[in-house]
């Protein structure tokens, strides 16, 4: 479709933010339109196929204890789960740390497992208890200070920490000194207390690829590169659009070229290796937590949790590395974590994704500003938390803020 020369709203960017931007306007009866440079809507969630294996760029979940998983059709999804837990490597032996609520016959695994003594091991289910179901007012009241200080406040000794949340954290935070802002290690750790981790059938793009279908075909626009944006128009390399209100939706780089008021940057990478087996060598899906030393922070079955992912009941594997390795260098590693002969190993793909998400560092800025005057508003990740929730949150609060700027005529000011 031809870009408009004018629309009432314009947003930049196809990220789960501006679709979260653009869904709500268009429920709203608003003229949006979506300017994409990418050929797929999504943003960083992108999949793509590989000798008939669905990859996506980088190993991505997603978490139904995200309150903005409400504003999506999740049967439409067909996600396949993950085991609450992880297997936990230990003395040339594998452990199953296991959620004992959802899986009371694991409850003797995860007591046995090398996480300390039984008062450690209490002390975790406390903590998350604690996360899991104290109001978000009291979790955000405490005193702030690093994830690894919180959890030895807690009571969660050396050994968990060393063991199970140190890697489990470095897979979802992309940093492996729990450095991280105490008040998001509550927030996120809520999530995975009240929700569950699952795997589109489609991969992880589908996320982006249903928002858009609710966007309409009409109003996104891909391969178009915007130059430079004002409060009322958008230049781009197909022209000039005229807007009553401009939203970049991007990632956090090109939102501080765009508009240089913004300060953002999303500092985490990730290297994902991808292998095939002939079979999965696990009985249940359970994402497999690297060991003290290793290249690895985590290794995991893909097709335990979602068989779509495979063509052939074979199974695909996913190995993460917070820095850049070569497939080389952690082959042997790979095959030591799933307990296989290194020679079952076919390598399928290696993704190094740069810029993969915000920090989150102490003190943690929730709700940064969204709407910066003059018709021109700024949303995504790195305004909220860095995650799909922080980025769809962020659409959330814009496109109210949008809509309050339309409604009275005039810039709204900060919200």
């Amino acid at each position: 479709m031809p870009l408009p020369a004018r629309a009432e709203v314009v947003v930049v960017g196809a990220g789960l933010a501006g679709l979260s931007v653009a869904t709500r306007l268009v429920d709203a009866g608003r003229d949006v339109h979506v300017l994409e440079a990418a050929a797929h809507a999504g943003g960083r969630l992108a999949t793509e196929r590989v000798d008939g294996f669905v990859v996506d760029r980088g190993f991505q979940v997603f978490n139904t204890g995200y309150p903005r998983a409400a504003d999506l059709d999740l049967p439409a999804l067909d996600l396949g789960w993950f085991t609450p837990g992880a297997v936990v490597w230990d003395g040339g032996r594998a452990h199953r740390v296991v959620d004992p609520r959802r899986h009371p016959t694991a409850a003797l695994d995860t007591l046995r497992s090398p996480l300390g003594p039984l008062p450690r091991k209490a002390a975790v289910a406390a903590f998350s208890a604690r996360a899991g179901y104290a109001p978000v007012s009291r979790l955000l009241a405490a005193p702030e200070t690093s994830a690894d200080e919180r959890l030895a406040r807690a009571g969660v000794g050396p050994a968990a920490r060393s063991r199970f949340f140190g890697p489990f954290l470095a897979g979802v935070l992309l940093e492996d000194r729990l450095e991280t802002s105490s008040r998001y290690l509550d927030l996120l750790w809520r999530s995975f207390v009240r929700g569950a981790t699952g795997l589109p059938a489609r991969g992880i793009q589908a996320i982006g690829e249903q928002l858009a279908g609710r966007v309409g075909a009409e109003r996104l626009h891909h391969g178009v590169r915007v130059g430079a944006v004002s409060g009322s128009s958008v230049t781009t390399d197909a022209g000039r659009v005229q807007a009553d209100a401009v939203v970049v939706a991007t990632d956090p780089a090109t939102a501080a070229e765009l508009v240089p008021a913004v300060q953002a940057s999303a500092p985490r990478q990730v290297t994902t290796h991808y292998h095939v087996l002939p079979a999965s060598p696990w009985p249940d899906p359970l994402i497999v937590l690297g060991t003290p030393g290793g290249h690895l922070v985590n290794s995991v079955v893909l097709t335990d949790a979602q068989p779509a992912y495979g063509p052939d009941g074979r199974a695909l594997v996913a190995s993460n590395s917070l820095a850049p390795t070569r497939e080389v260098d952690v082959r042997e590693e790979v095959a030591r974590l799933h307990g296989v002969a290194v020679a079952d190993l076919e390598h399928l793909t290696t993704v190094t994704v740069t810029g993969a998400q915000p920090a989150a560092l102490p003190p943690l800025q929730l709700r940064r500003p969204v709407d910066l005057g003059g018709g021109l508003f700024v949303c995504g990740d790195h305004r909220d938390t860095p995650s799909i929730q922080g980025a769809m949150a962020s659409g959330r609060r814009t496109a109210a803020a949008v809509l309050r700027s339309l409604r009275s005529g005039t810039p709204a000011g900060a919200a």
